[in-house]
């Protein structure tokens, strides 16, 4: 085995991988430490989609009253859908524009007898959500099916360290995240901005949010749950082999698992990527014009510790059957037979109308390899080898504000390490620093223009 080859297959034998944020890596928790459980944070923004993601919420599965509760209100929600206008007033987006509605067991007036407890359900700014499901082209009544249909919500992995949850649905289309009280501020606070960036900016690459709602449960309990739906980013026919987490720092920017316990829905960080993608002149072009849009908009708006989500499918399945296998059946660390899946779908005609920016996109990934005789290299150097590939991407984690405890944390990091290679530093720094490195990772494809 060639000496790159060897090193993709050290650095990325990874395991079977399966289909976002904001999204997951999951769609995940959003501003959390570097040094975190990434798993934790973002398996929804990309789940997967080949095999069922996560345990399914089954009676006596300790959420399944939330599950239900979840799905009642949703389904009162978008049940209720009123007429749409693009223009929306100002008092649309006002944090204090929201609507309480009781379910009790027995049913009411305006809800129907459920088997659940007795509860309230909020929604944040409805019209807005409504509108937004609207530009994101959602058809109310596939959504609903997706959310509350008769397959149960799959819960996937264990909290990171924001404590949140995610859950996914059985067609793999979205996510729902438990969200902080703090975190629902921020997004009220940023939602007329993000309206505006979304409906300006056809091909943004920010997560894409439905709805924004609270559960609240009766009697001496009182206990509040609060939750965002978003689009999976790595819902697709496509196999997802690889899926990396990028930042552009470079402190804790390593997966801590050992070999063998890195799966298929591991999520691999900056210094794990050895690759450099490189796009189509046309793409390349509306790639970085819009990564400069969004990064502008999150800028404004005080956000920082997003990330560029990207998951990666391999179209030629030599390459996976010379250096290893993704067979899910099999136990880790093992080379079993490759399974069919890993070429599904790549000769479907009627694939190349569904190509947009950061979904389905034809590219060349192009092996890196990164020097030990030096201090670490966020992107290694070119080898010549090429391998075509399938991107799925997009900024994730975008509720995490320059506040206080953030500043704090720069601060105290700052005298221990080099103040560059941590996470939390002021939006604009991090807005520089993030597109320094996507841009070295993603660059234009020299050889076909």
């Amino acid at each position: 085995m060639g000496a790159p080859r060897a090193a993709l297959w050290r650095r990325t034998r990874r395991g079977r991988g399966g289909a976002g944020g904001d999204g997951a890596r999951s769609a995940a928790g959003d501003g959390e430490e570097e040094d975190e459980d990434e798993e934790g944070r973002h398996d929804g923004e990309g789940g997967g989609r080949r095999r069922g993601q996560g345990p399914t919420i089954a009676k006596g599965h300790k959420n399944y009253e939330l599950m239900l509760n979840l799905q009642l209100g949703i389904r009162h929600a978008v049940g209720k859908q009123g007429p749409i206008t693009l223009d929306l007033r100002s008092s649309a987006f006002d944090p204090k524009e929201k609507v309480w509605t009781r379910f009790p067991p027995e049913g009411s007036k305006y809800t129907p007898p459920h088997s659940s407890c007795d509860f309230r359900w909020k929604d944040y700014c409805p019209q807005v959500f409504r509108t937004l499901r609207k530009l994101f082209k959602v058809d109310a009544a596939d959504y609903m099916l997706s959310l509350c249909g008769d397959q149960a919500l799959r819960e996937l992995s264990s909290p990171g360290k924001s404590g949140s949850f995610f859950y996914l649905t059985s067609n793999d289309q979205y996510m729902i995240k438990t969200m902080k009280k703090a975190e629902v501020k921020i997004f009220l606070k940023m939602l007329r901005a993000y309206y505006n960036h979304v409906r300006s900016f056809e091909n943004t690459l920010v997560t894409k949010f439905f709805g924004l709602h609270c559960v609240k449960l009766a009697g001496a309990n009182q206990k509040k749950v609060r939750f965002v739906i978003m689009g999976n980013l790595f819902c697709s026919d496509h196999y997802i082999h690889r899926r990396f987490d990028l930042k552009g720092s470079s402190l804790g920017r390593t997966t801590d698992k050992p070999q063998t316990e890195i799966d298929e829905y591991t999520i691999l960080k900056d210094l794990d990527l050895n690759f450099i993608f490189r796009l189509q002149k046309p793409w390349y072009q509306e790639f970085q014009r819009q990564v400069d849009k969004d990064c502008d908009f999150l800028e404004q708006e005080n956000i920082m510790d997003y990330s560029l989500l990207v998951g990666v499918h391999f179209r030629d399945k030599r390459v996976i059957m010379t250096e290893g296998s993704f067979d899910s059946d099999s136990s880790r660390g093992s080379s079993p037979h490759l399974s069919s899946h890993l070429s599904r779908g790549d000769t479907d005609p009627n694939r190349m109308c569904t190509i947009r920016l950061g979904s389905n996109m034809p590219t060349k990934a192009e092996l890196t390899v990164r020097r030990t005789d030096c201090e670490p290299q966020l992107i290694g150097e070119s080898t010549g080898e090429f391998y075509d590939v399938i991107l799925y991407f997009g900024i994730i984690d975008i509720l995490q504000d320059y506040d206080i405890s953030k500043k704090l944390e720069h601060a105290y990091k700052s005298f221990q390490y080099d103040p560059t290679s941590i996470s939390a530093v002021d939006p604009k720094q991090y807005s520089r620093r993030f597109k320094d490195f996507v841009y070295k990772a993603f660059q234009e494809d020299k050889v076909d223009s």
